[in-house]
């Protein structure tokens, strides 16, 4: 593991923590939008099927199974709240969060990693998956924010959310260029991204 992974894993956990800050605090999800919340699970649970894989266990594989739970927690009890728990369910405004997630988010990217993938079997079909949803989960919140003008609605520790999620993005880039430069000899053999990412997180 590099400093460029443990530090999107930290970003990764401050936003997570800045979303919960946000809703214990207000006690109310108005503009947010569920529907990247639940895209967002439906990446973690995807991406790390793999935790229910036999692993020679190492401190790294620890350190990962530990980060890979914390983040399918976290996101699940998240859409817990916008669902079940009150008084948070009654402040979504669904009819704002219009975003046809399963027909233009989720379809889309399943067809694409069935196309596109670095293998064709399960467990690589769905880490695919993972990656291509990952790129446009974030779609529901922004057109949320875009059509209704919910920005003066938010507080600023919640911005500071999205400033998180995209730091993490660009972490995950640089992330990109130190596997390469360290592992010169092999680049050839990961071709592609979402090989990298797998890479990465084994």
């Amino acid at each position: 593991m590099n400093i460029f992974r443990f530090a999107g894993d930290m970003i990764h956990l401050a936003s997570f923590f800045v979303l919960f800050l946000k809703m214990l605090s207000s006690r109310s999800v108005e503009g947010l939008s569920l529907k990247t919340q639940e895209l967002y699970l439906l990446v973690f649970v995807t991406r790390y099927i793999d935790l229910l894989l036999p692993h020679h266990w190492s401190w790294l594989v620890i350190y990962n199974t530990i980060m890979k739970i914390i983040y399918i927690s976290a996101s699940a009890t998240i859409v817990y709240y916008f669902r079940f728990k009150v008084p948070w369910k009654t402040t979504y405004k669904k009819e704002e969060d219009s975003f046809l997630h399963d027909r233009f988010a989720i379809l889309p990217c399943a067809v694409l990693a069935l196309i596109i993938n670095s293998e064709f079997t399960i467990i690589e079909i769905l880490w695919t998956f993972s990656i291509y949803l990952e790129a446009i989960a974030i779609m529901p919140q922004l057109i949320l924010i875009q059509r209704y003008g919910n920005v003066e609605n938010l507080t600023a520790k919640h911005v500071e959310q999205f400033i998180f999620m995209l730091c993490q993005y660009d972490i995950d880039s640089m992330d990109v260029f130190y596997i390469l430069r360290s592992d010169s000899n092999n680049a050839s053999a990961y071709p592609d991204p979402a090989v990298w990412k797998r890479r990465k997180f084994n």
